[in-house]
Parts: C-alpha cells; structure tokens; sequence
C-alpha cells in the first residue's frame, strides 16, 4: 500500500482491531497509497501544527489499515503514536464524530462485494491451501470488517473506541474527512487478502484507487483544497507513486508472496519466478521495470499540474509528494532498474532539487 511519511505505525497482537496503534521510532511502509520517509517529504516539520497534528491522524489510520492486511496477529506491543514532528502537542478536547453527511447509500466501491474469507488461503506460489504468508487471510479478513464496522458507526454518530479511529475522530469533524475513500483503503487490504497477482497494467491502477489514490484525496480534504479536478490530478499522482513504491520493493513483495508487475509484462519480456527471487535483476526484468518507470513518470507529469492550483501549505505539500516520486524514479534509473541487488532511494539533495523545481511551475 501506499507509503506516507509520519513515524506511525500499529501494534496488533490478539485481537488487532482492538489494540492501539503506533510506532514513534519507525518509518513503516503504509499500500497501497500512503510515502517513504526517504522518498516523500510530506510530513513537514515547517507545517503548522494544526495540520501536522491532522496529517499524523491519517497516516495513523492507513498505516493501521496496512498493519491489518499484512499481518494482525504478529506485531509486538507498541507504545501509541505520537506527533514525530515538533514539540508535543497540548491536549485538545475531544470533538464529536460528524453527521454521516458523506456516506453512500449504495457500496461505495460500485460492484458487489468479494468476501476475503471464502477463498482459499494461497501460498507465495499461488497454489490453493499452502502455508505461507496468506495463510491467516480469513482472520485479516474479519479483523478488517470489525474495524470497518467501528469506522461506519462513527459516522453514523456512535462515539469510537478504537483509539485509531478516537484519534481520528477530530480530523473528520474539522476536515470533513469523507467516508468513502477510508473505506476504499480498508478495501485494497481485503483485496491483498485474494488477489496476488495483477494480469494488466489497468488491473494494478484499478487496484491503486483503492490503495493509493485515497490518501491524496484525503490530504486535500485536510488543507480543504479539494475539488474534482483537483482530485482526478491528484489521483495520477498517488498512482504514480504507488506503482514507484512497487518498484522499490520487488524482493520483499515477492517474499510476501506479491508480485506488482503485471503478468502481461513479465510474460512479454520472458521473465521467470527465479527471476524475481534473484539477487540481482536480469535484464529481462529490468525490461519491465523500465516499462513501469515510464508510465509512473507520465502518471507523474499528468498530475503535476495540480501543484500550479494550490496555495500556501497545500502547494508546499503536494509539491513534496510529486518531487519525492520524480527523486526515486531518478534513483531506479541510476541503479540501471535493479531494485534487487539493493532497493534504490533518493538522496536528500536530489529530492530537495526535484522540490524546488516542481514549485517553480506557475499557478493555473
């Protein structure tokens, strides 16, 4: 899932649905969806607290979401998340979860729900049964749609007790954070619990708007900056640096049993199973990788736009997520499309010169 920026991460074991979340020391991966703290600079010591505090809320929640998908029951205890940003924060009143003003009436994601749990656990080779890392894909799968369940019912009015969502109560009160794309982030991680392979290009951006494109919609909601064009902006760049994130983690994808290439691809360019589990990338497979870099890159350029519409803070942040992309596709290309001898990421001063260029596009 999409990888953010903010030192969060979540603590399951037992029952993960009802532990708090957190991790103040780790960078963890988030996607889908949300930002690497190498690659995407968007957890901003220079943004006011207001909006840190908000940021750090929702990446709370994805990074927990993420957690659920990957592995509920196998996190150590963690002590809560707290603001990595500045100085702590003082304390404010709680604040009442909103109305359900957002919430859809029909399912949100418009086509009929695949229950996780009545397919068969797969192994990394795909075959039926086997043990391996999906092996407690129905207990992911129910701990997702207790979470979810807690997450509706605070729009509908019933005050959270999950300290993820308590702590994210404010941020949709004040920001009018909408259901639907929460949702859709609960839903990547219960398609992660079926779905391990991707036959097309298309298929994997299908999957990105629910594992990525989400996070940006959300951001916008919390600089109140959205808008449908700018969402639709927004959501080639939040692919884009969904598919960069893919790249980057080929190995430890592949591990997981994942494999975020699509099958098209590989099978076009000959690349094999032992290919990916190399420890350095054929020239075959660095073919498709190359193939993948370049339309992150269009996906990039067609998003990038939305910079030139925001103001203020929000110019400032999006810029950063755009710069952290085009930083890491120039890191994939310096290491000549290998992700596997040794995963590629971008330096400081690079991501710092890609910043300052985004910024200089003018206003639209």
């Amino acid at each position: 899932m999409l990888e953010l920026t903010g030192n969060v991460s979540s603590q399951p074991p037992g029952d993960p649905a009802a532990q708090p979340s957190g991790d103040p020391a780790a960078q963890r991966r988030i996607p889908q969806a949300a930002l690497s703290g190498e690659n995407f600079p968007v957890a901003l010591r220079i943004l006011p607290g207001t909006i840190r505090r908000h940021l750090l809320a929702l990446y709370t929640y994805a990074r927990y979401v993420d957690d659920l998908g990957d592995e509920p029951a196998q996190r150590p205890n963690r002590e809560p998340a707290t603001d990595p940003f500045s100085e702590p924060a003082t304390d404010s009143p709680a604040r009442p979860p909103v109305d359900p003003f957002s919430r859809p009436a029909l399912d949100p994601f418009n086509e009929p729900a695949q229950d996780p749990a009545s397919e068969p656990a797969r192994d990394p080779g795909g075959e039926p049964g086997g043990p391996g890392p999906y092996d407690d894909a129905a207990t992911r799968s129910a701990t997702l749609r207790r979470f979810e369940e807690e997450l509706r019912a605070m729009y509908d009015g019933v005050p959270p007790t999950h300290p993820v969502l308590v702590g994210l109560a404010p941020t949709v009160a004040d920001r009018r954070l909408p259901l639907e794309p929460l949702c859709r982030l609960i839903a990547a991680n219960q398609r992660d619990q079926v779905v391990h392979r991707y036959d097309t290009y298309a298929d994997l951006v299908d999957y990105c708007r629910l594992s990525a494109d989400p996070v940006g919609e959300l951001v916008l909601h919390i600089f109140e900056a959205q808008s449908p064009r700018r969402i639709a902006q927004s959501n080639h760049i939040c692919t884009a640096l969904q598919v960069i994130e893919h790249l980057q983690d080929v190995a430890e994808d592949y591990a997981r049993g994942r494999i975020y290439l699509p099958q098209d691809d590989l099978a076009r360019h000959g690349v094999t199973p032992a290919d990916l589990a190399a420890s350095y990338a054929s020239p075959a497979l660095r073919a498709v990788i190359r193939v993948q870099a370049e339309r992150a890159s269009a996906a990039l350029d067609a998003g990038a736009p939305l910079v030139g519409t925001l103001h203020g803070w929000a110019r400032l942040a999006v810029a950063g997520y755009v710069a952290g992309g085009r930083a890491a596709l120039a890191a994939l290309s310096r290491s000549d499309h290998d992700p596997l001898a040794r995963v590629p990421r971008p330096t400081r001063a690079g991501t710092a010169g890609q910043w300052l260029k985004t910024l200089i596009v003018r206003p639209a």
